[in-house]
């Protein structure tokens, strides 16, 4: 065997350990009988603490590429590897606990889940196309099954069927885009694909053949992080899956198709400028295109979620949300601009899995999610009421929670940007999305409810609440190693 594959294979150790544990689990799911549920979950949980402790050493070695430049290995790179992997682990913990998957056998749920994981982990590395396509197929297939998870569910059903329709669209439509943008340049890999555009005879040559490729492909990415007006399928999705499914869609693939996004435009279709910045190219201009795409998706997303009665489908409007406050710090083209969209995503990883929790836990006392049942529930669980709007206002972005660190650095990487007017937009934005968490909190706090027997969360699920609530309550005291993880792999980016 190649010595250069070998070596290759021992940088690779996580990815090896996440397709080993999935072997594991589909054959100890066979395997176990009655003790199958435990067996399972338990090799599920380790095998990903594994992973994640092997990813902790690795970002010490230096950047660089793997199997013929296929994948990267960069701080940004682990840094979404060691995130991804996180929020999987943090999900499999709330599995067992969600009375939507008690009837069922979770051994093929968590062997999904790592296959989703391995998938996502190789798209939130890839410098080729092709191997940017192959992985964003493994994630989609396995979020299709996900999401149609409970099978005499007409909701899931239903949902998984409109997910797998949307998805095999844009990626139809992606893939088509990647065979132009292969016509024009000569290549799939995405270090070439810059060398290409940089090289062009003329500044303009293809650009009509350029714009058409990227609006392609960037049709699937925005399929994928659920940017307007790629994101139909996400409500409809959101409320038919099971909510540990929806929990895992909203935070783990999301930040996946943002560090595919960030690496296919800065990495192919931009070139290094002065310091940490970076400069389009004279024949393609995407830096508009995804300023508009940003924009509409923040303003849309918290407009539709005002007259929102199923939280579900309120946290999928959110998202949506969310995901054009994240495009803002990619659109800027700076270190800061990554920098913040690092930091949001580390932010929203706590605040919005917490929210989702406080959903699960409810609905297994409640059998609803929605809104109005959740009148006066301060009275009967102040612990849930008090922790969903901690998480509310983090949402918001109320200081000092963590929520509030996110959008100030978006903001702020705007401003330095001199793009003051598109971080005004996005304050008038979080302004709107007050009412819609507010509302939440006053029905839980204030309004009165007719059922008043307490509500007890169990020890599991308490734990891991408070696992949430920590970070997005105290996040600002470990700050300086917050800095100095998302600038080291800003610093380091291959794409620069």
């Amino acid at each position: 065997m190649d010595p250069k594959i070998i070596a290759d294979l021992h940088k690779f150790y996580p990815e090896i350990v996440i397709t080993g544990t999935f072997l594991l689990v589909i054959v100890a799911d066979l395997v176990f009988g009655r003790l199958r549920r435990a067996v399972t979950f338990a090799l599920t949980v380790l095998g990903l603490a594994a992973a994640f402790a092997l990813t902790l050493p690795l970002f010490g070695a230096a950047p660089g590429t793997m199997f013929s430049d296929m994948v990267a290995l960069d701080p940004m790179a682990l840094f979404f590897k060691a995130f991804l992997i996180l929020a999987s682990l943090l999900v499999v913990l709330a599995a067992p606990g969600s009375r939507e998957l008690s009837g069922s056998g979770l051994g093929e749920f968590y062997a999904l889940l790592l296959g989703v994981t391995l998938g996502m982990i190789l798209l939130a590395s890839s410098t080729d196309l092709l191997m940017l396509f192959l992985s964003l197929e493994m994630v989609s297939v396995g979020s299709y099954i996900m999401v149609g998870y409970l099978r005499n569910d007409r909701q899931s059903n239903e949902a998984s069927l409109k997910y797998l329709l949307f998805g095999a669209v844009s990626t139809g439509v992606m893939l088509y885009g990647i065979t132009l943008l292969f016509g024009v340049t000569g290549s799939t890999k995405l270090i070439v694909i810059r060398h290409a555009l940089a090289g062009a005879a003329t500044p303009g040559e293809n650009s009509l053949i350029l714009l058409v490729s990227t609006l392609f492909i960037l049709a699937g990415l925005g399929f994928k992080i659920a940017a307007v007006p790629f994101h139909f399928w996400c409500p409809d999705v959101y409320t038919g899956a099971p909510t540990p499914v929806t929990a895992f869609l909203s935070v783990a693939p999301k930040a996946a198709g943002f560090a595919i996004l960030v690496r296919f435009f800065f990495t192919g279709l931009s070139q290094a400028g002065q310091g940490l910045t970076w400069i389009t190219f004279a024949s393609i201009n995407w830096m508009p295109i995804v300023m508009v795409l940003s924009i509409v998706t923040m303003t849309f997303g918290n407009i539709a979620a005002l007259r929102q009665e199923n939280m579900k489908r309120l946290l999928a409007y959110s998202s949506i949300a969310h995901a054009g406050y994240i495009l803002m710090g990619a659109v800027v083209l700076t270190s800061d601009g990554l920098q913040a969209v690092l930091v949001y995503l580390i932010t929203y990883l706590f605040m919005n899995l917490g929210a989702f929790m406080i959903v699960i836990e409810i609905y297994n006392r409640t059998g609803s999610f929605e809104l109005k049942d959740y009148r006066g529930f301060y009275r009967r669980s102040p612990f849930l009421s008090v922790s969903m709007s901690v998480f509310l206002l983090s949402l918001m972005g109320i200081p000092p929670l963590a929520g509030f660190f996110g959008k100030l650095y978006v903001f702020a990487a705007a401003v330095n940007r001199d793009l003051a007017w598109f971080a005004v937009i996005g304050a008038l934005n979080s302004v709107v999305a007050v009412y819609y968490y507010a509302r939440v909190m006053k029905t839980m706090v204030i309004d009165g409810g007719d059922e008043t027997s307490p509500v007890h969360a169990s020890w599991d699920s308490t734990a891991l609440i408070w696992v949430m609530l920590i970070p997005t309550v105290g996040l600002m005291l470990f700050w300086d190693q917050v800095q100095k993880i998302t600038s080291g792999s800003v610093g380091l980016f291959l794409g620069n």
